[in-house]
């Protein structure tokens, strides 16, 4: 099902679970690498569960190659939901996420490049994307240690994009950062009125990776029409907004039926069974607009984009035109047409040019 949405990033190993609520239970990628039987696994006290670790950042790195995405790793910068690390003792944590992308990127012959070899990959990763940090803007300590690492990894990797955990939608970044990231999770109402959230949005500097977007809460329960329709009207902003906006992910992605910590999720499993909630179902209709030409248009009394893309099975070019109204009808449209479309619906055709 992952596949079928064709992702271009995949961003791992998550958001507070790299933070963990102290920093004794925050995910280590060096504990999760190696033999899988001889990996001790940690608890989660975020969403309280043990996890065995086996599926950890070499398996994120891998998954990423198979999909075709880039992996985008985020790590932990010192900071727990209840701890920070000072920036002057900061040091062993910048040496960690240095000694992490040379396990993703080095030569077979380096150190930490040679443990991913031993696992079966010689070949590095194409790991160009990392984010220190999981919302931790807010905290104490955060953006001195941000320039610790920031510092270190463009000494060593210049082309690696780094994201800052601020907000750089409302007012340039303070500090230096290729991408800043912007998570939101809100009503089915107010998600609709933010597709015109980064229309003044400073057009120089970083851009936005919008790494989580949900409904969630009343109007959303395990996944809901309504909820979906208002995250459509929030995609098309953004797609409004491609010359600031540079990716974004719907979160979370999985969920267990026998541990809904957290909901809805874009697909719900168990050991037998898997299906897509209407979230998962309405990302398909932006499969499409990854490499496509945003056309300005504009349809009053509704958010609605249209894309020029190039089909992959034909070869041939379409228009994609996407619409979530406002009201039931549209004004204003041409005599020989006669347009109504359903209240609180996503309406999403393609025309051959």
């Amino acid at each position: 099902m992952v596949a079928d949405l064709k992702p271009k990033t995949f961003r791992f190993p998550g958001g507070c679970y790299v933070e963990g609520d102290y920093l004794k239970y925050a995910f280590r990628w060096k504990d999760t690498v190696g033999a899988w039987e001889e990996r001790l696994g940690h608890y989660n006290d975020i969403w309280k569960y043990w996890t065995d670790d086996e599926f950890g950042y070499f398996e994120g790195l891998q998954l990423s190659e198979d999909l075709g995405a880039y992996p985008i790793w985020v790590f932990n910068n010192g900071i727990s939901h209840h701890y920070e690390i000072n920036t002057s003792a900061i040091s062993p944590f910048v040496q960690e996420a240095l000694d992490g992308i040379e396990f993703a990127r080095g030569s077979p012959e380096s150190k930490w490049g040679s443990l991913r070899a031993s696992m079966g990959h010689p070949k590095s990763f194409d790991l160009r994307y990392v984010g220190v940090g999981n919302e931790d803007c807010g905290k104490h300590n955060y953006q001195g240690n941000y320039l610790e690492f920031y510092k270190a990894i463009k000494d060593r990797y210049p082309d690696i994009q780094i994201i800052s955990n601020c907000d750089g939608s409302q007012y340039p970044l303070n500090h230096p950062a290729d991408l800043y990231d912007f998570h939101i999770y809100t009503n089915s109402k107010d998600m609709f009125s933010q597709y015109t959230k980064f229309d003044k949005a400073p057009r120089s500097g970083p851009k936005a990776y919008v790494s989580e977007y949900a409904v969630w809460k009343e109007d959303a329960g395990n996944g809901s029409l309504y909820a979906a329709v208002a995250e459509a009207a929030f995609l098309i902003g953004l797609e409004k907004n491609i010359d600031v906006v540079n990716m974004v992910a719907y979160a979370p992605l999985f969920v267990n039926t026998n541990d809904k910590y957290w909901i809805p999720d874009a697909i719900v499993f168990n050991t037998y069974q898997n299906y897509g909630t209407p979230s998962y179902w309405l990302q398909q209709f932006f499969i499409d607009s990854n490499g496509a030409i945003f056309l300005n248009s504009t349809l009053y009394n509704s958010s609605s984009s249209i894309v020029q893309y190039t089909n992959s099975q034909d070869g041939k070019n379409y228009l994609k035109v996407k619409i979530v109204p406002k009201r039931a009808s549209l004004e204003n449209a041409s005599n020989d047409m006669n347009v109504e479309l359903a209240p609180y619906s996503v309406t999403s055709f393609d025309l051959l040019i």
